[in-house]
């Protein structure tokens, strides 16, 4: 990665103080595929505030936030295609699907697809106890 406050001048964006260009190699797993590129960027921090090193790690903390969370919402719960767009029905759903991950991961679920099929074998009583809410036992179920 280099970045250079050089071209801030030239810029038509507001605030920005450097520019940058990552250069990076990602593999798939799968198939062993290496695809290599070039992506630039702009940001708001100057070069006392973020080196290079720094701007990379910033970078890298973004897609683990993407991965980790937004690609969960797109693909585990095809959020995508949901029907829900009126009113603040988006950002309900949108925050229940948010809290279902949170509690999974705060479970210890590694992985959010099989834990949320578990938790529909189990009903509500998973989501119950994921939330701290006492369950009794009684010989009938709940």
């Amino acid at each position: 990665m280099w970045a250079s406050p050089a071209l801030t001048g030239y810029l038509a964006f507001p605030y920005v103080r450097q520019v940058f260009c990552l250069r990076r190699t990602t593999t798939v797993v799968g198939t062993g595929t290496t695809r290599r590129e070039r992506v630039y960027g702009v940001t708001s921090l100057a070069p006392p505030q973020a080196s290079p090193a720094r701007l990379l790690a910033l970078v890298r903390a973004h897609w683990t936030i993407e991965n980790r969370l937004h690609w969960v919402r797109d693909v585990t719960f095809d959020e995508d295609r949901s029907q829900v767009r009126r009113g603040a029905g988006p950002q309900v759903m949108a925050t229940l699907r948010n809290l279902a991950i949170s509690l999974l991961r705060l479970a210890g679920a590694p992985l959010i697809a099989p834990a949320l099929r578990q938790a529909g074998w189990q009903g509500p009583a998973l989501a119950l106890r994921l939330v701290g809410v006492p369950l009794p036992i009684t010989d009938g179920g709940l």
